[in-house]
């Protein structure tokens, strides 16, 4: 099972935390920073794979870890997971936000948080892998970009209103038990 996934710059600033087991902010914190610890002193040219002990309540908790660019990937994982399969995990989970970034890079972390977590939704969820199909992922992806999502929402009800044509405004709303009056606006149109 994942119980965590972490993305860190090279300074050690989150830039996604994703806990599935619940955790307390402090205790967030000091993982996150105790990880950032373990997993920058290595090396390059060593195993990305890094026995987590105690790190997140457990003796059996694993790191998988990938550095690319300025970017730490972190997969905190406990036995039961295949460290190749997670590896495999952060190649579709890397590609598929190169996809949605067109070339992903620490300032698409920061500012599109939502569509990095909902990617992430796409595949893990409950800290069980969901989908590593790179099709997939990207056809909801596109879904709900052409739907813009729930931030294109109130643009949507705006425009739906606008094009409403009727003869003249209504002054009386009743919905259920609610009457809502409507005043008598001469520029509302």
């Amino acid at each position: 099972m994942i119980k965590a996934i972490l993305i860190f710059n090279n300074q050690g600033k989150p830039r996604l935390s994703k806990f599935y087991q619940p955790h307390s902010g402090d205790a967030q914190q000091q993982i996150i920073r105790t990880t950032f610890h373990l997993v920058s002193k290595r090396d390059e040219n060593v195993c990305n794979f890094l026995e987590g002990g105690l790190l997140i309540g457990g003796s059996d908790n694993k790191l998988n870890y990938r550095h690319s660019a300025t970017l730490y990937f972190v997969f905190c994982v406990d036995s039961s997971e295949s460290e190749l399969g997670i590896l495999d995990l952060f190649q579709v989970f890397m590609e598929t936000l190169d996809k949605g970034f067109e070339n992903v890079c620490e300032l698409d972390l920061t500012f599109h948080v939502d569509k990095v977590h909902n990617i992430l939704a796409e595949m893990v969820m409950g800290g069980m892998v969901l989908e590593t199909n790179m099709s997939e992922i990207d056809s909801q992806n596109k879904l709900e970009k052409s739907e813009a999502g729930l931030a294109g929402s109130p643009a949507r009800a705006v425009s739906a209103v606008k094009n409403m044509h009727l003869p003249e405004i209504p002054r009386n709303i009743n919905i259920g038990d609610i009457n809502i009056k409507v005043p008598n606006l001469p520029y509302f149109k």
